[in-house]
Parts: C-alpha cells; sequence; structure tokens
C-alpha cells in the first residue's frame, strides 16, 4: 500500500464507505421468515424497525439465529425476531473517522454498526467494509 492510500485512509470516514441499503424486518416477524430474507437479499443481518418513536431499533445477524435457534433446537417458525434480536444498537455517526469506527467495533465486539444522522439510520458499516476500504484505498 502507498504512502497516499494510507494517508487517505486516515482522512476517511464512516459515509465513506458505509453501505446506504438497509434491509429490515418487524420483530413479529418469524426467525424462519427472517432467514428466508437475508437467503434472498444475500445479506448476514437485518435492522428490526422500532414499534414506536421511543421504541429502539434492533438487529439480527446470522450469528443470533444459529446459536439462539438452531443450537438449542428451536422451530424457526415459531421464534420471533423480537425473541433474538440485539437491541438497542450501537450506532455510529457518518462522519466519524474510518479508524476510530474500527476501534469502537472491536472494543464493543461487533462486526457491524448501523449509521445514524440524528434522525434516522441512513447506511450500515461492516468490518468487511473497512476491509475492503484499507486494500483499495478509495
Amino acid at each position: 500500500m502507498s504512502v497516499e492510500s494510507v494517508e487517505k485512509l486516515k482522512s476517511m470516514k464512516v459515509a465513506d464507505v458505509m453501505k446506504t441499503t438497509i434491509d429490515r424486518i418487524n420483530g413479529n416477524a418469524t426467525v424462519a421468515d427472517a432467514v428466508r430474507l437475508m437467503l434472498k437479499l444475500r445479506v448476514t443481518c437485518l435492522i428490526v424497525n422500532r414499534r414506536n418513536h421511543d421504541d429502539a431499533w434492533g438487529i439480527v445477524v446470522r450469528k443470533d439465529v444459529v446459536n439462539k435457534v438452531i443450537d438449542p433446537g428451536k422451530d424457526p417458525d415459531e421464534v420471533r425476531v423480537f425473541e433474538i434480536m440485539t437491541r438497542p444498537l450501537i450506532m455510529v455517526s457518518p462522519g466519524l473517522a474510518l479508524k476510530y469506527c474500527a476501534r469502537m467495533m472491536h472494543r464493543a465486539g461487533i462486526r457491524r454498526a448501523p449509521v445514524f444522522d440524528g434522525r434516522d439510520i441512513v447506511g450500515i458499516i461492516s468490518n468487511t467494509d473497512i476491509f475492503i476500504a484499507l486494500g483499495l484505498g478509495k
């Protein structure tokens, strides 16, 4: 990696590499519905919609399905997304420096974080997005 690429990477923000497509599901959906949607969209996580403005968003990831449904032998058609999702979310700002985002994700033990602009979730960033940015030095 060139010196220019390293310097450019240092100045990158979350908004520079985040995905702006946000795949969502309602918490009352079954885990089987969530799995079908994840497979159809070819994604590893879904943002769980808030029930109302005062509620917190959630997230359901493949690991939740495997660890909380498949491993204990539960029926994915009987378990609701809200029962296995993580909530509240750890979110990042679009203006956050990529290096601080990576540090926060590492310390929090998460692989992806929704991007929140103060009003709504506007994107999602994963450790894969950060890794790709490092390799490309966009």
